[in-house]
């Protein structure tokens, strides 16, 4: 059987082997390495491939260039080793596409899963001077949302039920919902706001972009008001959002970056350039409030509460 696993990066002097309890990276005096985790619980369809994306997701919110993942990976008794096999090799061609090494990790079968799950810690670099923190919004910036919200929960809800949106949407439709999982990376996003002037970054993930814009102004000690009519969410989003009574801005929403600039324009003149769809949908203030406009009528924004995703999927 071919290994699933193949990408190499210099930088990686110690990488994912049998019997090899540690990975290693070389890092330059002048760098920061830059380090995330987190574990896919949710679903297991694609795990593999949002492993991958949503670490490297975290990564690049620091302005950091993604290197490398070490894995967990736990599987229920009785799971086939197919099913190891084809998660692998999803990982493999995300970690192509993203230029990330696997530096190492673990797998286990256990009975204290009831279904796959893969846990990933991310390594990235960064010049020192080059890192960005989501604290880093100051007050009177802009605030600028990439490419549309909602698009990580809206393909996972339209995959884990497809059977059932058929009977109310055109297969079309239900289609195109499932493709948002291919829009799920911000790496470029997160390298052409930087580059651009971002001061601060957080990738939209669980809780929606109500949640990260209450992280982000808790995280940086500033007031945000935003205008809901300028979030861009697709209409796939909104319909199935609306289908299944959930809110789709508390919806898990990798896919999207946060940024917090000086000249929210150029910002969003850069990503153009690059190919990225963005928005101003905001500013930052130095009071303590936490504000969504809509219809006339104003939102206070509350801590991140549970995703609107688990009311569908549990």
């Amino acid at each position: 059987m071919i290994r699933p696993l193949r990408v190499k990066r210099a930088e990686v002097i110690l990488g994912s082997r049998i019997g090899e309890d540690c990975g290693a990276v070389i890092c330059p005096p002048d760098e920061v390495l830059v380090m995330s985790t987190d574990p896919i619980t949710g679903t297991a369809i694609d795990i593999g491939h949002l492993a991958c994306d949503i670490t490297a997701n975290d990564l690049a919110s620091a302005g950091a260039t993604p290197l490398g993942i070490l894995l967990t990976v736990l599987l229920p008794p009785g799971e086939s080793e197919d099913t190891l096999h084809q998660i692998m090799l999803d990982i493999n061609d995300s970690c192509e596409r993203l230029d990330m090494a696997v530096i190492g990790g673990h797998t286990e079968v256990t009975d204290a899963v009831t279904r796959p799950v893969v846990s990933v810690t991310g390594v990235g670099r960064v010049k020192r001077q080059s890192m960005i923190e989501t604290s880093g919004a100051e007050p009177d910036m802009d605030l600028v949302v990439t490419k549309y919200v909602g698009l990580e929960g809206t393909a996972i809800i339209a995959k884990e039920k497809r059977s059932e949106l058929l009977s109310r949407f055109p297969e079309e439709f239900v289609n195109k919902a499932i493709s948002f999982g291919n829009m799920i990376s911000v790496v470029k996003d997160g390298i052409v706001a930087a580059k651009a002037g971002a001061a601060a970054m957080h990738d939209v993930t669980e809780g929606g972009i109500f949640g990260a814009l209450f992280e982000m102004s808790e995280a940086s000690g500033v007031g945000i008001s935003v205008d809901i009519e300028r979030i861009p969410i697709r209409q796939e989003t909104v319909e199935i959002c609306d289908y299944f009574g959930i809110d789709p801005y508390g919806l898990v929403s990798s896919g999207s970056m946060l940024i917090a600039a000086s000249n929210g324009a150029r910002i969003v003149e850069a990503l153009d350039e690059a190919g990225i769809s963005a928005a101003v949908i905001g500013r930052t203030n130095s009071t303590n409030e936490r504000v969504v406009h809509y219809d006339g009528s104003t939102r206070f924004l509350e801590p991140p509460a549970v995703d609107e995703f688990h009311k569908v999927l549990g």
